[in-house]
C-alpha cells in the first residue's frame, strides 16, 4: 500500500507525513478496519489544510 501516494484533490499537492488533512469518504459497511492508512488511500479523497480553508471560508 505504500505505492499509493495521497494527493490533494484540489491542488494536486502530495500529502506529507504528519500533515493535517481532511478526508471525504463513505461510512464503511464492514466491521473492523485494521489498516487505516490503506483504507483511507483506497476509499477516501484527501483535501489539504490550505485548500480546505479556502473552500470553507467562503
Amino acid at each position: 500500500m505504500l505505492l499509493i501516494t495521497p494527493t490533494c484533490i484540489s491542488c494536486k499537492k502530495t500529502i506529507q507525513n504528519d500533515e493535517e488533512v481532511y478526508v471525504k469518504l463513505r461510512y464503511p459497511k464492514r466491521k473492523g478496519i485494521t489498516e487505516i492508512k490503506a483504507f483511507l488511500n483506497l476509499e477516501g479523497t484527501f483535501i489539504c489544510e490550505e485548500c480546505s480553508k479556502e473552500k470553507f471560508e467562503k
